[in-house]
């Protein structure tokens, strides 16, 4: 089992299998595991509906019907789905699956009441390209009402669009199926209108890891989807360097939807501390499952010999701030630093990696929950809008 705190921006993707080297029996044996796998490991049992892993007649006969690598990994998508769980996903995938949220999402929709409302768009995105804007309404999918569009994605699983599912849902179909263009109807102020817009899967530019500019005496340091790359800590360092002494700097993690590793994120608050500092707090549910005893601990940040800015530091986030972006955030405040930009992309907890033990597919899913030093759960945290 190895721990990762990200999720990867692209997944190896199936096209012509192997030689297939498993048999049927390995398939299906594999496909009965997994529910006792996230049983066991997932860390947010208690915020599924009654707290247990989700099931239905349809998840039991296509898991049942599990015989070969395609059958395995269908089945395997759709129990990660099940959990509404944008921290959770399979480490293979189909080309026509639904877009990862929110690596691969501009839209941001969130439930009020029976409507679907757009909270965000992501700068720069197709979707503000193409006038998306956020208190719009989300009211129709490939024509049809976006209610229909959310009950459906459950029901062929055999699930209720309840609590948090229907948001989720509709997130992911507003971000459309990877290999195709979304179509999506917006209600506003000036009426409805219909746009189709491209997958973001087709829109990955080439970027560095870092943007650097300046206004003002104020450097600005954007990490471009980055915290995931080490590469990035020397691109920080070498930033920071240029830097004055006393300057401000401003850290901007507005755009770091795929997380990173808690490496980078220690690197980057080290230059602002001179001392060992904690900013995140982790717990490991499967431990207190197994033992009956609970496991907490802190985690700290220490101080890099011969990299300290004295100068002071804020940090901007956003709604495509997730995971490791959203532990930076957290962090900085931790250390006594302001931090703006709302709500986050509230990704649950730490991700590990779980291979099935016959076949070692691969599924991804929150086995760490992760709190504030103050003991608030981090999905949760809403920062101070900024100005």
């Amino acid at each position: 089992m190895l721990k990762y705190l990200m999720l990867a921006p692209i997944l190896l993707l199936v096209g012509a299998a192997p030689a297939d080297k498993f048999s049927a029996d390995d398939y299906a044996s594999d496909a009965r595991a997994l529910e006792g796998l996230i049983r066991d490991n997932y860390a947010y049992m208690d915020d599924l509906p009654g707290g247990v892993v989700p099931s239905s007649p349809q998840l039991n006969a296509e898991r049942d019907a599990v015989r070969d690598r395609d059958s395995l990994l269908h089945y395997a998508e759709d129990m990660i789905a099940a959990l509404a769980d944008h921290h959770a996903l399979t480490g293979a995938s189909f080309k026509d699956d639904w877009a990862i949220v929110p690596s691969y999402a501009d839209i941001w929709v969130v439930k009020k009441g029976d409507t679907y409302i757009v909270d965000a768009v992501k700068d720069g995105s197709i979707a503000a390209r193409a006038g998306v804007r956020a208190g719009e309404r989300l009211v129709k999918a490939d024509g049809q009402p976006i209610d229909v569009a959310v009950a459906a994605f459950w029901s062929r699983m055999g699930l209720r669009p309840v609590g948090e599912r229907a948001p989720y849902a509709a997130r992911v179909i507003a971000a459309g199926r990877r290999d195709r263009a979304r179509v999506l109807t917006f209600a506003g102020p000036a009426g409805e209108r219909t746009l189709t817009m491209d997958s973001l899967y087709k829109d990955q530019p080439d970027r560095p890891a870092l943007t650097v500019t300046s206004a003002k005496g104020v450097t600005t340091i954007r990490f471009n989807n980055s915290i995931g790359d080490l590469d990035t800590i020397k691109a920080f360092d070498a930033a920071m360097a240029k830097v004055p002494a006393k300057a401000p700097v401003m850290i901007d993690v507005s755009d770091v939807p795929s997380g990173g590793t808690t490496a980078i994120a220690r690197a980057v608050m080290g230059w602002f501390v001179t001392r060992p500092m904690p900013y995140q707090m982790h717990q490991l549910p499967s431990e207190e499952r197994e033992t009956g005893i609970k496991r907490q601990w802190v985690e700290y940040v220490l101080p890099r010999r011969g990299k300290y800015h004295p100068g002071p530091v804020s940090v901007r986030a956003g709604r495509w701030t997730g995971s490791m972006g959203e532990g930076l955030a957290v962090g900085f405040a931790a250390l006594g630093k302001p931090v703006c930009g709302g709500r986050m992309a509230e990704l649950k907890g730490g991700v590990y990696d779980f291979d099935l033990p016959r076949t070692g597919l691969r599924v991804k899913f929150p086995a760490e929950r992760i709190y504030t030093v103050s003991g608030a759960a981090r999905e949760k945290v809403a920062l101070p809008p900024c100005r």
